[in-house]
């Protein structure tokens, strides 16, 4: 799953990329486009429940070392800084937009730091700056909305299929919508079958999205701590930037001093997670104690076949527990002689924080 970090130039785009990456990846430069092509980067979920499950697997099977951790991860790509009228061809224009629809959902970075040093290139205020980008991808997405209706027109008049009507009436809603200046529309699709198809569409406005207040660092404590909405983080790229250089001892030992604590790029990354609509379930033996990524709502075998393609096919039932209840009793043997671990099908949905061990056919 692909994050895009996305703003005007000089917002501290690749500033934030090299934290969450923990090393110098992205130029990092006081000048308008200083990124071209997308810089990448898998960067690991932090959950401190794999270590947990680590000392319980290390105490039960009387291991000399923990097992070993292998969690969740999401790819970030450091997009190049957007500009006015790149819907048009402005700046890197089409190669910019290209770039976006590859990603899963958007990290929105926004400069809200004040420092005559860096160039201001474009940017004004954060929320006028948000509204320069979206109106940039909503004009782009116009563009293409026109070409699929056109598409989806023709389909309609010599197809029979209900799903096709269907089809046609979300995609003139969006088209609406977008003439309306409303952007991140909300759709319901019920039919399972257009799901997947709507999942697809190339649309920008569609792509869920986290705003990133970038703000000074003696701003920081004060910002956050009054910033509530789900949608908006509030960080600061050169101290993130920082603290990445440290050992994992150092930053710990400033994070305590500093009274914090986890760092934005931790809370960042969560939310990130979140934003894609994703959740971890476990799995935790001597090999390793694994966190293992999977759409909000997938069931048993769906979860089956992250693991193996195979074990989606030859599923035969899940034994579960909650992540909380195992660690309470301090062991599987417990949980198992307390009743706490049970037996589910094909149609049970497979939660955050699930420990799970699934029996598979041959």
């Amino acid at each position: 799953m692909k994050v895009g970090i996305v703003g005007l130039p000089n917002v501290g785009k690749s500033t934030l990329f090299n934290a969450l990456l923990k090393k110098r990846v992205a130029l990092s430069a006081n000048y308008p486009f200083a990124t071209i092509e997308p810089n990448t980067g898998i960067v690991a979920v932090p959950d401190s429940r794999l270590e947990k499950l680590a000392e319980l697997v290390k105490s039960e099977e009387k291991m000399e070392t923990l097992p070993p951790l292998v969690p969740a991860v999401v790819e970030f790509l450091d997009i190049a800084g957007l500009v006015k009228g790149a819907s048009k061809g402005a700046g890197l224009g089409n190669q910019f937009l290209s770039h976006i629809r590859e990603a899963d959902a958007i990290v929105h970075v926004l400069r809200d730091f004040t420092d005559p040093n860096i160039i201001r290139e474009g940017s004004i205020s954060p929320d006028e700056d948000k509204n320069t980008i979206e109106t940039e991808l909503a004009l782009a997405d116009l563009q293409t909305i026109e070409k699929l209706v056109a598409a989806q027109d023709k389909i309609v008049r010599v197809s029979k299929d209900v799903l096709e009507n269907e089809k046609m009436e979300i995609l003139t809603r969006i088209q609406d919508d977008l003439n309306q200046g409303k952007y991140h529309g909300t759709y319901h699709i019920g039919d399972e079958r257009l799901k997947e198809w709507f999942r697809t569409l190339p649309l920008l406005t569609l792509k869920p999205v986290l705003y990133v207040f970038n703000t000074a660092e003696e701003e920081y404590a004060r910002k956050s701590e009054h910033n509530a909405n789900p949608s908006e983080i509030v960080i600061c790229a050169r101290l993130e930037e920082e603290l990445a250089d440290l050992t994992g001892d150092e930053r710990q030992e400033y994070l305590q001093e500093a009274g914090i604590g986890e760092t934005g790029l931790e809370r960042l990354i969560k939310k990130a997670y979140q934003l894609l609509g994703l959740a971890s379930f476990l799995t935790a033996g001597k090999k390793e104690v694994r966190a293992w990524t999977i759409h909000q709502g997938s069931k048993a075998p769906e979860a089956a076949g992250v693991i193996h393609t195979d074990f989606a096919k030859k599923f035969i039932r899940a034994e579960v527990i909650e992540y909380a209840k195992l660690i309470e009793v301090g062991s599987y043997k417990s949980a198992k002689e307390k009743g706490l671990i049970r037996t589910e099908g094909k149609e049970y949905i497979i939660k955050d924080g699930n420990v799970v061990e699934f029996l598979i056919g041959s």
